[in-house]
This record gives structure tokens, sequence and C-alpha cells, in this order.
């Protein structure tokens, strides 16, 4: 299939700037990818359609303050620098801009408390630093450091937590897993006193999740690497759900890009821990999830091919047609999506 062959039109105005309020009152387009059938509630509504045996799998990744502006000492030229990966636990990987101001051997100072040096410059561009700092780094990152939000999202969050799940736990992450950012505790309380199991498993989302694919020809683009851990515990959860006739719902392309990993990779889902290059789309054969949450995607992403993989690729493009006829809000802090076989389709919105 051709790169733009996922494309569809979007109304600048239906890019989210900002997250409902609650959580989940957020809008929910409920897709029943056996017959492509549309139908609108509202995210709370989320309790109805799963069942007592089902398991709800969600990515309890925290997202990095990562982005930081420093002053190049001794001239005093700002560079903003990017965190990407950390390699050892005073050196990461990271993208600087302007990068002709950040070369190897390089000092910039961020706060009285925070320092870095500039090791190498790598040929993708990118930079390896190491922090020089006392005290606890992660504590001092959460008061220099900034929330990377995606380039689209042009206004400033008032509370940085509503870029966080309220399940996050690992941080780490580049970006937030934006499916689970309609969950309130309260939400999650009543879902699993239905009987639905809830598991963890923790993907760090890494940058390369916003980037476009370049190639025309879907299958030459190369897919982002991003680390991955599933619990024992986790996939008791999974493995007894499948036994017991349940589903295994999905909460984001994160968990599903995960657990099919998992099954890629073990043959059957295990604890196990990894880095994960998979790239799903049409034509590949599902073997963990049963029903997919998630929110609406860019135009020609590899997330909506990941979508189309999972539900078909008319039934995708239809409802992104009629998402944005029916004004739905898009992207991270957007509305979401349930699809499954049958998903009940009570008119409630």
């Amino acid at each position: 299939m051709k790169k733009s062959d996922f494309f569809y039109d979007l109304p600048q105005e239906l890019i989210a700037q900002y997250p409902a309020e609650p959580r989940d009152s957020s809008r929910l387009l409920v897709l029943d990818k056996t017959s492509g059938n549309v139908t609108h509630r509202h995210f709370s509504d989320i309790l109805e359609l799963l069942n007592e045996n089902d398991c709800l799998i969600l990515n309890d990744t925290r997202v990095l303050p990562a982005r930081l502006y420093g002053t190049r000492e001794g001239t005093g030229a700002r560079v903003e620098f990017l965190l990407l990966k950390q390699l050892t636990t005073d050196t990461w990987e990271s993208i600087a801009g302007p990068g002709k101001k950040a070369k190897p051997g390089t000092f910039f100072t961020f706060s009285d408390r925070l320092r870095c040096e500039v090791l190498d410059s790598l040929e993708n561009g990118n930079r390896i630093i190491r922090f020089i700092y006392e005290g606890n780094f992660f504590e001092i990152l959460d008061t220099v450091g900034q929330l990377p939000l995606p380039h689209y999202i042009t206004e400033e969050l008032e509370d940085k937590e509503r870029y966080q799940t309220v399940y996050s736990n690992v941080l780490g992450s580049a970006a937030a897993p934006t499916a689970g950012l309609h969950f309130t505790p309260e939400l999650l309380d009543k879902i699993r006193a239905k009987g639905v199991k809830i598991g963890f498993v923790t993907l760090h989302v890494g940058l390369g999740t916003f980037r476009p694919v370049k190639a025309e020809n879907i299958e030459d683009h190369h897919m982002h690497t991003e680390s991955y851990n599933v619990t024992q515990e986790t996939a008791d959860i999974i493995n007894s759900t499948k036994q017991n006739g349940g589903r295994v719902i999905a909460v984001g392309t994160t968990c599903c890009r995960t657990l099919e990993s998992v099954y890629r990779d073990h043959n059957a889902m295990c604890a196990c821990s990894g880095d994960t290059d998979i790239f799903i789309y049409p034509g590949y054969q599902f073997r963990c999830i049963d029903a997919l949450l998630t929110n609406f995607h860019l135009p020609e992403s590899t997330l909506i091919m990941l979508v189309s993989a999972f539900c078909g690729y008319k039934n995708t493009m239809n409802a992104y047609k009629v998402a944005v006829e029916e004004r739905y809000r898009f992207f991270s802090l957007g509305d979401a999506m349930f699809i499954a076989d049958g998903a009940k389709n009570v008119q409630t919105d």
C-alpha cells in the first residue's frame, strides 16, 4: 500500500489544544470492526462496552520533562536539548538545536544545579551528553525540564499532570501513551468492580512515534525502536483471560505493539523485556489483542496504519471521515475510539 492511501483532510481547528475536563468526558467513537458500523458515545460509557471476563491492558510509562534549554558556557548561546535515551547513569542521547552550537567539548548550563558536557556527535545528528549535578538527577530534571508536547500542540498546559495518565509510574517516555489520558481513578475502580482485570505493561514512547513516513511504499518504512517490559502478573492476566474466553483489550497503540511484539518474539505471552521495532500495517495477523482503544492519529502516520491493520482499511478511513464530519477532537489531547467485534452500539451522544 502507499503512504498516500492513509491521507485524510483534517481542519486545523479539530486538533485538540486542551484536554477534556474531566478526563472521561471526552467523546468516544465506537467502531464495530466486523460490520464497520459507527456509533457515538462518551468515554465514561466505556464501562458498558466491557465484559466481566475481559482484561484491560494499560501502559504505565511516565513522560520525562525531557526538554531542556541551556546556555553555552563562554558564549551565552542558547540551545535546546531534547532527551531521547538514557545510556548510563549520567549520559544521554539527545537532540540538540541548533546543533552547530553544541559541538563535542562544549559545556552548557541549565540551572545552578545542572550542567552538561557534549561528548559526541552521532551520524544522525544526535548528541551524547553527560550531565553534571549534585543530588537526585530526576528531581532536578523535574524542576528544570519541560514536557515535550507534540509540535501540533501550540498552547501550554496549565497542569503538567494532564499530559500524564493517572496510573503513570515508570519514568522514561518522550511522549504520553495518549489513549490512557481519558481514564480517571474513579472510572478504573468501576471497571475493576465489574470484574474486568487490569494489567500494566511499560513501553517508553520515543519521539519516533511522531516521525513522518517518508517512503511512498509503506513496506519500505523503517520503524523506530522502543523499549518495553511485561511483568509475570500481566502475562498471567492475559493468559487467563484468553483461557476463559474473554477479550484482551489494548489501551493505545503502544500497548498493542508491546503485546504483539511479545507474541512475535516468544510465540506466547510471557514475562519479558526487550526492544521492539514492530511495524503493524494492513496484512498483519494479530495474535494477542481482541479490541483496541485509541485516539485519532495523524494522516499518513504509522499509527493510523496500525489501526487499519486491526479493523480494516475501509472501516478505518470511513470512521475517520465520520469523526471529521461529527467534529471530534483529534490527536494527543483529543477524543478516542473503541474498536471491537460486535461493539455495542447504544447511541448516547
